[in-house]
């Protein structure tokens, strides 16, 4: 007796290959697509985190300090009070604090006492433009003065 095994043709095989390649080509090219933004969000996060930190540490360290001077020689930002103080260093393509670094591209910095520009000594605010990697944003910081700082 002639028992007949129920099968596919090569041609429904072919054609069955011919689509799930098609498809898992399809798959794979969303998946990159994806993966690719994904990639792009976690830099722009990347970015957006160490600005904040960095803003975040300098508004910090303004109300902290009382004294604030910048020495354009050494290119270094100092903050004083009468208990401690804490130091920034401004280098090319980062900033350092202490045991903090912040890759921040500083593109121009500005320092002002009283509201007029000044290049060096004591200051009560400062201009940060930032590189076009943070889209030419600025961070401007600021304190308000007392007493203490027009004495001696």
């Amino acid at each position: 007796m002639k028992l007949k095994v129920a099968a596919y043709t090569l041609n429904e095989m072919l054609i069955v290959i011919i689509i799930s390649s098609i498809l898992i080509g399809l798959a794979f090219t969303v998946l990159t697509l994806v993966q690719r933004n994904m990639w792009a969000i976690q830099k722009n996060l990347e970015v957006n985190t160490e600005l904040n930190r960095l803003e975040q540490s300098l508004w910090i360290d303004i109300n902290k300090y009382s004294n604030l001077s910048f020495l354009k020689s050494e290119d270094k930002l100092i903050f004083k009070s009468q208990i401690d103080s804490s130091v920034y260093y401004f280098n090319s393509d980062f900033i350092t604090k202490t045991t903090d670094t912040f890759n921040v591209k500083i593109e121009r910095k500005q320092f002002f006492f009283n509201g007029n520009e000044t290049f060096k000594g004591t200051i009560d605010a400062f201009r940060l433009e930032l590189s076009k990697k943070y889209r030419s944003q600025h961070l401007f910081i600021f304190k308000r003065n007392d007493a203490t700082q027009f004495m001696n």
